[in-house]
């Protein structure tokens, strides 16, 4: 009897595991996904967005702010899930590990933790105040699609904004607000990812770097083997 009470045991645990991992898949998967239609969605709208309603931007950003935060609550979860597995393997074992790796990936997507690795630096002179939202949006932008896994905007009067599922940037130049925060020139763009391949991207034939030239602009692009955004967001 003391046999089967322990094959009972272990395999009720083996199950909280696999229900365990694919929350963490699915959450993660939602959360990617939530990424890519946000990028979408701006590259598809622009247009839309800057003739629209104060009313219907405050009901966007809204939503986007309820998606954030019922992440950071499956955060929450899933660090109390860690803390259970780690209880019982004795903070051991692939499994506890692989969760590790997977609720670090989803808090550095939210924000809520620092990142290191791999990346860029590029910082955009603006010594003729012609630099204005729509250029860094386009930055952002061609960041996210070259598969940056974070990034944080810092200015001269501003240690650095974390970009976030919800963020925004708007103003003309000389009054750009990121994410409500107002971040002026020059701008230093700290991005996660393949250095190699975000360079490229943001250097292409009439890409950013020509964008910022025609603006009256500069830009200066550092690639490195490690790069810290250390900006959180705001719970």
């Amino acid at each position: 009897m003391a046999r089967e009470g322990r094959h009972e045991f272990h395999g009720d645990r083996r199950r909280r595991r696999t229900i365990v991992f694919g929350s963490l898949t699915i959450v993660l998967m939602i959360a990617l996904g939530i990424g890519l239609a946000a990028q979408v969605r701006v590259n598809d709208s622009e247009n839309s967005l800057d003739s629209a309603r104060p009313g219907d931007l405050l009901v966007l950003l809204d939503n986007l702010g309820r998606r954030e935060a019922a992440l950071r609550e499956d955060i929450t979860s899933l660090q109390d899930t860690l803390a259970t597995l780690q209880q019982e393997d004795g903070g051991s074992g692939a499994a506890l590990t692989e969760a590790r790796e997977r609720l670090d990936a989803l808090s550095v997507l939210v924000g809520t933790v620092p990142a290191t690795g791999p990346g860029i630096v590029m910082t955009v002179e603006d010594p003729r105040t012609g630099v204005g939202s729509e250029v860094l949006v386009d930055a952002l932008q061609e960041l996210r699609a070259a598969g940056a896994e974070t990034v944080q905007i810092a200015g001269s009067d501003n240690d650095g904004v974390r970009i976030g599922l919800d963020s925004w940037i708007a103003g003309s130049a000389g009054a750009v607000v990121v994410d409500g925060q107002k971040v002026s020139a020059p701008f230093v763009y700290t991005a996660v990812g393949d250095p190699a391949t975000l360079a490229a991207a943001l250097d292409i034939p009439g890409g950013v770097v020509d964008t910022v030239a025609r603006n009256g602009g500069q830009c200066r692009i550092s690639q490195s083997e490690q790069v810290t955004v250390s900006a959180l967001r705001d719970p």
